[in-house]
């Protein structure tokens, strides 16, 4: 019985050509991602993407927020683009944002955590971690943080000691051409540095300089097609060389620099001084068993790495496009000089108890956070509930929802950039 069984079987498969077994196999493939990505009854409309890749070569990942606007043109300030293997809701406009962010917070706490970001952070630190990790490190930090001065006055005398130190290195150039990239960096560094490492580093530290190419890099480089294709075909991507190997290695390299700053706080750590937020770390870490909550070691790296990142790279960015616009729009940088001139004068630094005396450079800077919107798209958050929204369903099961604020209104003392209209080209800066 069990030889027929066997030669039944030999048979067919001998009857079978390898192009049928091939054309079967690629039939069942493109099924199960037609099936997969079906949409569901009021779901938001989008365009449909390329099988298993989704909609991810319809995107310029350089300038994505500019890719988008042929899709809200043609499908409203709601729609969907399916990325790889994740489903994603855009939503844009001030209404619509607005009512998210007012009555469905509650909905969208949680954020979406690509393959990429998964290998670099392991699901720890402060920004892409969920759940007990994410309450007890937030809980943590914004009361570590306000213990060492974030909002208060010091910090303030911090920031004025570093803009000194800042101005000293330009000087330095002599008035030759020079790129002031890194300088910056250094600069706005260095506040955070003085928080979570309790020391700042010099603008010809070379360790330290390499640090901030490394940061600078990989922030580039996690945007690239590459990336993308990892984050959708990891399996097959990890063997394969390209910019996501070196946005892997570029954050071993940055996570080894803070493993060794904390293995020198270990040296005169005193539990009962702490002098930044390693050593308020530390001192949580003892008060736990290993493994009862997220205060290990790896929480550690990842979550200064995560403020190291927060406090440097969107700052520095951001006074760097400063820069540009006073250099672009001269007339523009004669007003800020004369109301400085004016109100401060060049005896004394600028504090924020001048900000309500310089309404015209106060202005200023919000135009330029207006034009410079460095993260148009903003971070995603997850869909945890079932949601409604103008009349589309969201549904729970892991859809990212964006929101894009290009080129917004006037920035508000909001970490959110609201925008009304997606026009065709930035606009001019407001005289």
């Amino acid at each position: 019985m069990l030889a027929a069984a066997g030669s039944l079987v030999a048979a067919v498969w001998a009857a079978l050509h390898f192009r049928t077994l091939l054309l079967a196999g690629v039939t069942f493939l493109f099924l199960a991602d037609y099936l997969k990505n079906r949409r569901a009854k009021n779901y938001p409309p989008g365009p449909r993407g390329l099988p298993f890749v989704g909609s991810i070569f319809q995107l310029d990942f350089e300038k994505p927020h500019l890719s988008i606007q042929p899709f809200v043109k043609k499908y409203g300030n709601i729609f969907s683009l399916n990325l790889g293997d994740v489903n994603s809701i855009m939503v844009t406009g001030l209404p619509l944002i607005k009512e998210v962010f007012t009555h469905k917070e509650e909905n969208i706490l949680k954020r979406p955590i690509t393959r990429t970001r998964e290998r670099i952070t392991n699901n720890n630190g402060l920004v892409f971690s969920s759940g007990q990790t994410w309450k007890e490190q937030r809980r943590f930090a914004v009361m570590t943080l306000r213990n060492f001065g974030l909002g208060k006055k010091s910090l303030e005398q911090r920031m004025q000691e570093e803009a000194q130190y800042l101005v000293e290195a330009i000087k330095e150039e002599k008035g030759q051409p020079f790129n002031p990239h890194f300088s910056i960096n250094n600069a706005v560094s260095n506040i955070i540095c003085s928080v979570t490492f309790g020391e700042r580093f010099e603008y010809h530290d070379s360790q330290f300089q390499e640090m901030l190419r490394l940061l600078d890099e990989a922030t580039c480089l996690e945007a690239s097609m590459m990336c993308q294709l990892y984050n959708i075909f990891p399996w097959i991507m990890k063997y394969l060389p390209g910019s996501h190997q070196t946005v892997f290695r570029n954050w071993e390299k940055l996570k080894s620099f803070v493993s060794s700053i904390i293995d020198n706080h270990r040296r005169d750590w005193n539990p009962d001084e702490p002098r930044d937020f390693i050593d308020a770390f530390l001192t949580e870490m003892k008060k736990y068993p290993e493994k009862t909550t997220s205060f290990n070691e790896e929480n550690l790296i990842t979550s200064t790495l995560d403020l190291f990142f927060a406090g440097t790279e969107t700052t520095s960015t951001t006074l760097r496009w400063a820069l540009l616009y006073m250099a672009v729009y001269p007339d523009v940088q004669e007003k800020v000089q004369a109301e400085i001139d004016r109100v401060i004068g060049q005896k004394r630094q600028a504090s924020l108890a001048d900000r309500e005396s310089m309404p015209y450079t106060n202005a200023v800077v919000h135009e330029v956070q207006r034009m410079g919107n460095i993260i148009p798209l903003n971070v995603p958050r997850e869909v945890s509930k079932d949601t409604n929204l103008n009349g589309f369903h969201f549904p729970k099961e892991r859809e990212p929802a964006w929101e894009n604020n290009w080129p917004g209104l006037s920035y508000s003392f909001s970490s959110l950039l609201f925008c009304k209209t997606l026009p065709s080209s930035p606009q001019s800066m407001r005289s």
